[in-house]
């Protein structure tokens, strides 16, 4: 089959759990007493979702675009992305395919400090995450800057595997992970939201786990 037929079937797959409410259970959790998430499973493994395709993006050809609704646009390359300040964080992931991983452990760069770089104008309210692949996802800007919020070059002390979406990532670990962009290209600060590539087929548009918002 060809990486356009995987990528037909496993949306339509995806679209058919959200016509469903495939998951749910009723029994949301929104005060977060509980670590797992109502309806997930938890798995030790990292499984690998995509859109049956996994860009190929060497360091030297990496950019990552900043831009929008902005003071100082900017274009980074590796080199530039690795100068500013690196943190590291622990955080659990929730999929929306049911499983949850805990205890990841992130390098790289705080979206605060992208923030700060770039200075979003007055206006700015939502950003648009962008990939190689063609994904989009979208983020209310305040939710996109909360502390734990990070562009991620390394796992667990190791690069980022491509299949995992090196050489970055974003790591949004408040939403279902489909919010967490991999192959990370371009970062678009908007006032007005636009939903991206699940949102718009059924997925909802904010993504909480813990009180369901698997669909929408």
């Amino acid at each position: 089959m060809s990486d356009d037929g995987r990528r037909a079937k496993l949306v339509a797959a995806k679209e058919a759990w959200a016509r469903a409410g495939r998951l749910l259970t009723g029994r949301p959790d929104p005060d977060k007493a509980l670590r797992l998430p109502p309806g997930q499973r938890l798995v030790e493994s990292w499984p690998v979702l995509d859109l049956g395709v996994q860009p190929h993006v060497p360091l030297a050809d990496w950019r990552l675009q900043i831009d929008g609704e902005v003071v100082n646009p900017v274009t980074l390359d590796w080199d530039g992305f690795r100068a500013l300040p690196q943190i590291e964080d622990m955080s659990d992931i929730h999929c929306v395919t049911q499983w949850s991983r805990y205890d990841n452990r992130w390098t790289g760069v705080a979206t605060s400090v992208i923030l700060d770089l770039v200075q979003p104008l007055p206006v700015a309210r939502h950003v648009i995450l962008h990939s190689y692949d063609g994904y989009t996802t979208n983020l209310c800007l305040d939710h996109f800057a909360e502390d734990g919020c990070l562009l991620a070059h390394a796992h667990d002390g190791v690069p980022l595997a491509r299949e995992h979406g090196g050489p970055v990532r974003a790591v949004i670990p408040r939403f279902y992970f489909w919010k967490s962009a991999k192959w990370l290209k371009r970062i678009e600060i908007v006032a007005v939201d636009k939903p991206g590539f699940w949102e718009v087929r059924g997925y909802h548009n904010v993504g909480d786990p813990w009180t369901e918002q698997r669909y929408g």
